[in-house]
């Protein structure tokens, strides 16, 4: 997994950062971008696409990977900005706060001169190369994904103490069966992304929700 990152290392370049989001197909909560520069030649065990490891795995990853990396940084874009713009413009954007937020254990900050990721290109003056499953091929981007993932779920569990009906603790504000019934029972809460909802809601409470978003 590090095939691709020794290529760019041998181009020259000396401060790689790989790029992975979370929480683009969610019907709830925000989308959540890492930024992560490891060390050159360092892989670490079991790191891989976080969508193909247990929870534990994750977790215990996390704290490896944040113990050894260069810089990290995370980037959000909110639910009313997908809204607003749509998910993969938004995407755009917390990928590009995640790059501006990279820092080191010091908080010193960093401007990386090459941009590995996860299939996409963003709208920054900065080398880039956008790879198809790029989390199940390079190191660096399945880092990433592990830090943007394991973090997201936090954030989502915390909301879950503001909406315990949606079971955000379990889902994480993806559309399982449980979170689309208690839409359908309950209603939209403030963080749920109304542009994604059209086709759940039935005909009262699109009503109600054409009329919140229209005030």
């Amino acid at each position: 997994m590090l095939r691709i990152e020794n290529d760019i290392y041998l181009q020259g370049y000396k401060n790689i950062a790989c790029i992975d989001e979370v929480g683009r197909g969610c019907l709830a909560g925000d989308v959540l971008a890492c930024a992560v520069i490891m060390p050159a030649k360092l892989r670490i065990e079991g790191v891989n696409d976080s969508k193909k490891l247990s929870k534990k795995k994750r977790e215990s990853l996390f704290d490896l990977i944040l113990d050894q990396s260069l810089y990290v940084g995370i980037g959000i874009a909110s639910h009313h900005e997908i809204d607003e713009l749509n998910i993969k413009k938004a995407t755009h954007i917390a990928m590009m706060r995640a790059v501006e937020n990279l820092h080191n254990n010091k908080g010193e900050r960093i401007v990386p001169d090459y941009l590995l990721i996860d299939a996409e290109k963003i709208p920054l003056q900065i080398a880039q190369l956008g790879i198809i499953k790029g989390d199940e091929r390079c190191h660096g981007i399945a880092a990433a994904s592990i830090i943007a993932k394991v973090t997201r779920d936090k954030m989502m569990k915390e909301q879950h103490q503001a909406y315990p009906e949606y079971g955000f603790d379990r889902n994480a504000g993806y559309g399982t069966r449980e979170h689309i019934q208690a839409i359908k029972e309950f209603g939209v809460c403030q963080i749920h992304r109304k542009t994604f909802l059209k086709k759940i809601l039935d005909e009262n409470q699109q009503l109600c929700l054409d009329q919140v978003n229209n005030e």
